[in-house]
């Protein structure tokens, strides 16, 4: 295939996408999480075992994220914001 005049496989660009990171599966608390999630959790200490929805995981994000006023935690805040939006899809009645 062609771009911008320039010869590319698409297999060169879709080989390092791991879909199995971002699959959402149920990790025995009832919350459908990715490995990506799980990995950013544990970055920062949060065992997410330990909680049995996501308004509960959310609510430990956010007291973290106060608690590190100042830090880089983009990943975390993104996590945060990935999380309430899912939750507010799943368990909103409209």
């Amino acid at each position: 295939m062609k771009i911008k005049n320039e010869e590319v496989n698409v297999n060169d660009l879709t080989e390092d996408i791991d879909i199995e990171k971002d699959m959402l599966k149920d990790y025995g608390n009832g919350m459908l999480l990715t490995e990506n999630y799980i990995e950013i959790l544990n970055r920062y200490d949060i065992d997410y075992k330990k909680y049995s929805s996501l308004n509960s995981l959310i609510y430990e994000i956010e007291e973290c994220l106060n608690d590190s006023y100042g830090l880089d935690v983009n990943d975390l805040e993104w996590l945060a914001t990935e999380l309430a939006e899912r939750n507010y899809y799943q368990n909103t009645r409209k």
